[in-house]
């Protein structure tokens, strides 16, 4: 029977720390909701004491959520222990989580004291917080360079103080898998009250080495891992829950698992994004846009064959509808010719090959083909709702105008013009062509980049559609972001056949 790791998320605590990201108290119970619906054990909520925005977080989720425990951050304070317990008092499984640095760097030249002192005051953290609540835990701050033999007497002396978990964080992301995997098993060997407690990993990923580190954890005896969606956090980010949850649910032979519903970790890490406003970069495991993206002929091939043969995961088990086969001059025979079954179109080998031939001369001119070049090659004209063109665009907004687009469309050689109001310049835009189109699309995925810097840069917007359970993309490029937008999101649409 496999054995239980639990999931303890921080995205709310460390990885709002991220600088431009944070959160309003609606938006952490719109993710603390999320994050209850994917199954986190438990949800980290705010630092309390450090602000009266952090304290009615806390306070409002511990309210809104039921099934997860509610933990609540605090330094080896009275005080802040007394705040953390008042904000706790509306949930229905609360933990403090209180704790103190134990490198010699933290003991020296943070705090400036002495190791005694340090065991000392951690203990006294501990039964003060348990005066609270049942569930402690205590962190060593930067136990990651924390001597071992010391580490373990921390350890054994907040266990006995009432500690229930104990976190082992490698604060700085220094070690390396084996150190730390080793740091875990020295405790589980050298301290004797060690099964009273559940040990605790939270790694940083300052050397890339955050979601190894952890794995080296849990197989060295962990059961709690300290995770973020997408790995936000302090300065490199944190360990990303996706990555743990999907290498335990793939490597089997571990005999670990989670409670996480795994099909709603895209839509989950979407949110986050969206609500953080931190894209996710493309190539990032499991939740990334390219993470089950093929664009070479071999890998496509292999993939048209057997997904199995370059995907060690289905997309489908993590929440994204299907592979995407790119076309690019990297591209096959056998790519191409799943994108025109996709399309509706069907050739003998000898018309396929004079198609590829005209398609590998394309693509070598241009970074992908997009169905409209499909078209161009088969020789089929553009009919119907494809041919969309941009005319004119005009939005009306400000601090205390209500947001107002008109745009007008050239839709197969005649112009259409629509009006529409919005919460913003764009989603008025995006309205008003709605409007004017007879598709009902749904927009997954909207990123603005900018191509060099300066007030007057050009802006590039991604654009990514739903229609009818497949996937669209669009781009559009302008010094204007709204127009940028609006471009993109029409390239997006006629696309659909």
């Amino acid at each position: 029977m496999s054995e239980k790791v639990k999931i303890f998320d921080t995205t709310l605590r460390d990885g709002e720390q991220v600088p431009g990201c944070q959160l309003n108290t609606i938006e952490k119970i719109e993710i603390a909701k999320a994050l209850e619906a994917l199954g986190v054990d438990v949800v980290e909520a705010g630092f309390p004491i450090s602000s009266p925005g952090d304290f009615n977080s806390v306070v409002e989720i511990s309210k809104a959520i039921k099934n997860p425990t509610i933990c609540a951050l605090t330094r080896a304070i009275k005080k802040d222990i007394e705040v953390a317990a008042e904000a706790l008092q509306h949930a229905t499984r609360k933990r403090i989580h209180t704790g103190i640095g134990t490198s010699p760097f933290h003991i020296q030249y943070k705090i400036k004291t002495t190791p005694e002192e340090i065991i000392r005051r951690a203990c006294d953290a501990v039964k003060y917080a348990r005066k609270f609540v049942d569930d402690v835990e205590f962190y060593a701050e930067d136990a990651g360079r924390t001597d071992n033999e010391y580490l373990a007497r921390v350890i054994e002396a907040v266990i006995e103080a009432g500690a229930t978990v104990v976190n082992i964080p490698d604060t700085t992301g220094y070690c390396l898998p084996a150190e730390y995997g080793a740091k875990i098993k020295y405790l589980v060997d050298n301290v004797p009250n060690i099964h009273k407690a559940t040990i605790s990993t939270h790694c940083h990923n300052d050397l890339g080495m955050a979601t190894a580190n952890t794995i080296s954890g849990i197989i060295n005896g962990a059961r709690q891992v300290e995770v973020t969606m997408n790995g936000v956090g302090e300065r490199a980010g944190n360990t990303a829950l996706e990555e743990i949850v999907m290498i335990l649910k793939s490597h089997k032979s571990l005999g670990l698992e989670t409670n996480i519903d795994t099909k709603k970790i895209f839509s989950t890490s979407q949110m986050v994004s969206g609500l953080m406003s931190m894209p996710v970069q493309p190539n990032k495991a499991i939740v990334g846009r390219n993470a089950f993206a093929h664009s070479s002929g071999i890998h496509q091939d292999g993939v048209l064959k057997n997904r199995e043969n370059y995907e060690i995961i289905d997309p489908v088990d993590v929440g994204v509808r299907e592979s995407s086969i790119i076309l690019t001059a990297r591209s096959g025979r056998a790519a191409l010719n799943h994108h025109l079954e996709q399309m509706g179109y069907h050739y003998s080998k000898e018309e396929l090959d004079d198609i590829y031939h005209r398609f590998l001369i394309l693509a070598d001119k241009k970074k992908e083909i997009k169905d409209e070049d499909i078209r161009i090659l088969t020789g089929e004209k553009r009919q119907g709702g494809n041919g969309l063109a941009l005319e004119h665009l005009q939005v009306i907004c400000g601090k205390s105008a209500i947001p107002v687009a008109t745009v007008g469309i050239r839709i197969n050689g005649e112009v259409h013009t629509s009006t529409a109001a919005g919460n913003g310049p764009v989603d008025a835009a995006f309205s008003a062509v709605k409007h004017l189109i007879s598709k009902t699309v749904h927009l997954e995925e909207f990123l603005v980049q900018a191509i060099t810097r300066g007030s007057n840069d050009f802006g590039k917007v991604h654009i990514q559609i739903r229609h009818n359970e497949r996937t669209y993309y669009g781009f559009g490029t302008n010094t204007d972001i709204v127009t940028a937008a609006v471009e993109a999101f029409l390239d997006a649409i006629s696309k659909i056949k």
